[in-house]
């Protein structure tokens, strides 16, 4: 065990030892700051697999149980969507831990987020939503370019998150895998138009004003989903996601005096990536050398607990994210556009 006296240093337990788990796992082993302290889940042989792979030896089936043992820094919630609410607020009302990373969704609806959020402040603990991407250079620097008006105003963005297989939807049954299943919190809006609906937001720095969804359904959940998210001043997001389609993963800035392209821009785990950009001044094309978004992500979480500087993702933007959500399966259910009223983004 590290010795907390040298510096900051953080002890870490996660929630959860699915895939995205093992992610947060790498993300451990790069900080010398992080030790991965504890892992809890609903299943020993998952723990244990787990445990083996990155040689955790401090094992639990009890949320509880690991709370009270445990002396953690920060609780990461890894386990299935449908569960992230009541498991964050299990965490924050234990007191044992003084941050919370929530993998996304944040949670099914707003009216969860809205509790989860206030039972973190009322307990003192910070909590974050786990959009990893917020924390590549590749979007710092775009974010940048558009704030300082090098394509202009921006006002169209087009993105798209699939990720087949593509097929029927009899290669996506609900037992097969959490994204396919509704119990646990599955479905293309939740497991990949998420990101896409965040980017927009952070893009725009607003939120949108109407929704219009359509989906093409699977055997329990959306397998795909066309959204149109429309914001103050004539701006608009076109989003297309799904499991259903062979991988396409871009966003397309549009302002009127440019527009600037990513490529591989959610899932680039260690390859390198580019801004294209595309002015009435010339084109240019910015190149970043790989990056583990994880890492970023864990990192900047530990620098707020040592700064006490904001963290870039506030829990008020998480529960803004959520009734944007709440809208797309409003416009579904009702195959009209959803009306949201008009804020900027926390």
């Amino acid at each position: 065990m590290s010795d907390k006296s040298a510096g900051p240093f953080y002890r870490v337990g996660i929630v959860g030892t699915g895939g995205i788990a093992r992610a947060h796992g790498r993300a451990c082993a790069k900080l010398e700051c992080v030790e991965l302290a504890a892992i809890c889940d609903i299943s020993n042989e998952a723990l244990n697999s787990y445990g083996e792979t990155f040689e955790v030896h401090r094992r639990y089936l009890n949320l509880d149980e690991m709370l009270e043992i445990e002396d953690l820094d920060i609780a990461i919630i890894a386990n299935w969507g449908a569960n992230h609410a009541e498991t964050g607020i299990q965490i924050a009302k234990s007191r044992k831990v003084r941050a919370i990373l929530c993998e996304k969704p944040f949670t099914t609806t707003a009216a969860e987020a809205q509790r989860l959020v206030g039972v973190t402040k009322v307990n003192g603990v910070l909590i974050a939503e786990a959009f990893k991407f917020r924390h590549h250079p590749m979007h710092l620097k775009a974010k940048e370019l558009i704030d300082t008006g090098t394509i202009g105003d921006a006002i169209a963005i087009r993105s798209t998150f699939c990720t087949g297989p593509a097929g029927g939807t009899e290669k996506r049954p609900p037992e097969k895998n959490w994204r396919f299943n509704k119990a646990k919190g599955g479905g293309s809006i939740f497991d990949l138009g998420c990101y896409c609906i965040h980017h927009a937001r952070f893009i725009f720095d607003a939120e949108p004003i109407s929704v219009f969804a359509v989906q093409q359904p699977g055997i329990e959940v959306d397998d795909a989903m066309f959204l149109m998210l429309v914001f103050s001043g004539d701006r608009t997001a076109q989003i297309s996601v799904g499991f259903n389609t062979a991988t396409s993963q871009y966003a397309e800035i549009c302002g009127r005096m440019g527009m600037l392209r990513l490529d591989k821009v959610w899932n680039n785990e260690n390859c390198p990536v580019a801004i294209e950009s595309r002015t009435v001044d010339g084109e240019e094309t910015i190149r970043f050398p790989p990056s583990f978004q994880f890492t970023n992500q864990l990192e900047h979480l530990c620098e707020c607990l040592t700064t006490g500087s904001p963290h870039r993702i506030p829990p008020e933007n998480s529960v803004s994210q959520m009734k944007v959500i709440d809208a797309v399966f409003e416009s579904l259910a009702t195959g009209n556009v959803a009306e949201l009223s008009r804020e900027e983004s926390p």
